[in-house]
């Protein structure tokens, strides 16, 4: 394998590798191989996930996003951020872009290391989700932010078992095959809440995750419990923040939804073919 330059970059503790591919330096039959290779920590560069930047004739460029495990999938909202300063930094588009993604097109705003992106369409809302109740349960829900998520109410987030009620979450027989992620969150406040994700396709808990945040906070202001924008604490230590432009969660068509956060470029390196 020829050397292939990337940035390493993070979205508020959710981290990533990023490659311009709009020449087709790697080819989508070694996508699978290398991102699973290059996401292992301590035995490679180590991330959450690749992303892979193309090109597209519609938009500003396109993207391809694949989760540590290898697999591809539809939205990573801390990705999306990422990818956005990833490329106005390089001068791939501007301060304000519109970008490809497999559940249509995204916008984004750069201003600096803050990032701010409208999401998809939030969909398939459900309040209190039919799933036997574990221990430390206040409310299940679930809703899809571009990916899905379970997102559940929890008493005491800081000693909540997030990874293993996560795995189980993850795996249960109501979201097979493809599984969702597991979102465990408590409100701290008029219009914030903190949360814990344990994500589908890192198989583990993240620092941080932007579908996961929208999709806490979406449910936290349907149940009344917060005001928009809503403040998101990370387990990372950052804030996201969530702009809701009616409160909903994609009953009505139109839901407009932003992520704001900081995004932070790590280095820029060049991955050997020892590395995967």
């Amino acid at each position: 394998m020829e050397p292939i330059e990337f940035w390493k970059m993070s979205g508020t503790g959710n981290d990533f590798i990023l490659i311009d591919n709009r020449k087709g330096l790697v080819k989508e039959d070694d996508m699978s191989r290398l991102v699973a290779r290059s996401c292992r920590r301590r035995e490679s560069v180590g991330a959450d996930g690749v992303i892979f930047v193309t090109d597209s004739k519609a938009y500003d460029f396109g993207w391809r996003f694949f989760n540590a495990d290898g697999g591809e999938v539809e939205m990573c909202g801390n990705g999306g951020r990422c990818v956005s300063r990833f490329a106005y930094l390089k001068g791939i588009a501007g301060s304000e872009m519109t970008f490809e993604t497999r559940v249509g097109p995204i916008s984004a705003q750069v201003a600096g290391r803050v990032v701010k992106v409208l999401m998809p369409e939030p969909r398939d809302a459900a309040m209190d989700v039919d799933l036997a109740r574990l221990p430390g349960w206040i409310s299940c829900d679930f809703v899809n932010t571009g990916v899905p998520h379970v997102v559940v109410q929890v008493a005491d987030l800081e000693h909540h078992p997030v990874i293993a009620q996560g795995r189980e979450i993850r795996y249960h027989e109501r979201f097979s095959p493809e599984g969702t992620n597991a979102n465990f969150m408590t409100i701290t406040g008029p219009d914030e809440l903190a949360v814990r994700t344990y994500e589908r396709g890192v198989e583990d808990e993240t620092l941080a995750c932007g579908t996961g945040a929208i999709a806490s906070a979406l449910m936290a202001y349907r149940r009344g419990m917060v005001s928009s924008p809503v403040r998101v604490h990370t387990r990372g230590g950052e804030i996201l923040t969530i702009h809701l432009n009616s409160g909903g969660i994609g009953d009505r068509t139109g839901e407009r939804v932003w992520l704001q956060g900081n995004t932070s470029v790590i280095y820029m390196a060049t991955l050997h073919d020892e590395a995967i």
